[in-house]
């Protein structure tokens, strides 16, 4: 069992930084894909950006350029820095994880969220 714990969420102001944590707790050894999804209101859930075990990353395309994934295995952490916010950039951020299982199929793993508000 993994557990996501999040941190770094806030209120900033547009053009501002922000970097957020997840650190995985349990058998974090289960662990192949990490990354960060986001939610608005009434919308769904929205890849933001991942990073493999490899270190290949993969990010949205409204925030390419603006937002850096990395990962520490030592530490069992994900980070997600971001610069450049603007209010489209708000919501709750949730770190998510994947473990492979047999058969091609994944098993997916949610932290609690963490809320950024970009204040125009």
């Amino acid at each position: 069992q993994v557990q996501l714990v999040e941190s770094g969420g806030g209120l900033v102001q547009a053009g501002g930084s922000l970097r957020l944590s997840c650190a995985a707790v349990g058998s974090a050894f289960r662990i192949d894909a990490i990354g960060w999804y986001r939610q608005v209101p009434g919308n769904q859930r929205e890849l933001v950006a991942t990073i493999g075990k490899g270190g290949i990353t993969n990010y949205a395309d409204s925030v390419k350029g603006r937002f850096t994934i990395s990962r520490d295995d030592a530490k069992n952490m994900v980070y997600l820095q971001m610069n450049s916010l603007n209010a489209e950039d708000t919501a709750v951020y949730y770190c998510n994880a994947k473990s492979p299982l047999p058969y091609g199929r994944t098993l997916d793993y949610w932290g609690q969220g963490t809320q950024v508000t970009v204040s125009s």
